[in-house]
């Protein structure tokens, strides 16, 4: 566990370990509401995490946080992912926004306990745009993991998994999902 702040909570450091992470932006200002900047983010994501040879399972980018579910290879490489990924994309975050500094307020990391501990963080992180009232079909939102997920278990597979890890909360589908 490593804490050098009052606001920075404590994270443990494990090794072939599921996370879920959020980071938040400061202020939870709304910096991300551009498309371009959340694919950048997406592809700053992607190449931080392939750097270190922790696997992204699943993400979603929203205007002022992110969610994603990432398996560890080397847990103590955490906080360099994480501080990659900000540093690296608090850059183009201020050269499109013109913001100051700090984009980035902090993250949240949590290790499911289980299989039904880990589904319940990935339908909470796939429902995120519905939640904040981005859209109001998941296939509305292409800023996540969800088209590829949907792509590959297929439609039945996806409505039975939101249906049956429905933990987080209850999920009211439409027929048509």
């Amino acid at each position: 566990m490593l804490k050098h702040h009052s606001h920075t909570p404590a994270h443990l450091f494990l090794d072939d370990t599921v996370y879920f992470i959020t980071g938040a932006i400061y202020n939870r200002q709304h910096l991300l509401r551009e498309d371009s900047l959340k694919h950048e983010l997406l592809l700053c994501m992607r190449q931080v995490f392939s750097n270190y040879d922790w696997d992204l399972q699943h993400w979603v980018i929203l205007d002022n946080h992110y969610h994603l579910l990432a398996k560890s290879r080397r847990g103590k490489d955490m906080s360099s992912i994480i501080n990659g990924l900000h540093g690296r994309s608090a850059h183009f975050i201020r050269r499109v926004t013109s913001c100051g500094l700090p984009v980035w307020w902090n993250y949240w990391d949590y290790c499911p306990r289980d299989e039904q501990d880990y589904y319940r963080h990935l339908n909470y992180l796939l429902y995120n745009p519905v939640k904040h009232g981005y859209v109001t079909d998941l296939k509305q939102y292409e800023h996540s993991s969800f088209h590829e997920l949907f792509d590959h278990l297929g439609k039945e597979a996806l409505t039975q998994q939101f249906r049956f890890y429905a933990d987080f909360r209850a999920l009211d589908l439409p027929d048509d999902f």
